[in-house]
């Protein structure tokens, strides 16, 4: 038998804390909890982890990430912002049917955290292609040139993150109709409400 990648054990352990996190929230889950989700020893998370803020911040980090990452491929695409914003909002949405555990995490532990404030500069890469993109159809006569495009970018984020949040909290409904109904919804009130 041979021993898993060290790649695989922390993804494990991450994906175990993303459950656990979900289910008991953050200060009430304990390392151990962890390590008994993940079915390994209580010490072989400190292998891998410093501490159990470590491991939420590995999850932010990583989440982060990707979304950037999504975010630059949107803008690089050089379509339609209607189109950008419909591909955007589906991937921000689109989390919540696919990882729901960790939409509550980043949601409820990460979001609306103070620690929020030490993430800034890498919670702002998103809000820059945004507005990048948002300047780009001004330019291309897509939307009214007198909008304030970092605004717009800030309306178009926060109604996605309520969106989301009314979701992890069970204040409305939230299928897969319900995410193709609200990326609808997002994408035809910004671009209606917006167009030049």
């Amino acid at each position: 038998m041979t021993a898993r990648p060290t790649s695989d054990r922390r993804r494990e352990l991450v994906r175990a804390a993303i459950r656990v996190f979900a289910r008991k929230g953050f200060h009430a889950a304990r390392v151990g909890d962890i390590a008994e989700e993940a079915g390994v020893a209580h010490g072989l998370l400190y292998h891998y982890f410093r501490s159990k803020e470590d491991v939420l911040e590995t999850i932010f980090r990583e989440t982060w990430t990707r979304l950037v990452e999504q975010t630059h491929a949107i803008e690089a695409s050089d379509a339609p912002l209607r189109e950008q914003i419909r591909r955007f909002a589906s991937i921000f949405l689109g989390s919540w049917l696919l990882t729901p555990s960790l939409a509550r995490v980043i949601i409820r532990e990460i979001a609306r955290s103070p620690e929020v404030n030490k993430r800034v500069e890498e919670i702002r890469e998103v809000f820059v292609s945004l507005t990048r993109m948002i300047e780009k159809a001004q330019a291309r006569g897509e939307l009214r040139r007198e909008l304030d495009p970092l605004l717009a970018t800030w309306i178009l984020y926060g109604a996605l993150e309520e969106i989301l949040t009314g979701w992890v909290l069970g204040q409305l409904p939230g299928d897969d109709e319900d995410v193709d109904r609200a990326v609808a919804s997002v994408v035809d009130v910004f671009s209606a409400g917006m167009a030049a």
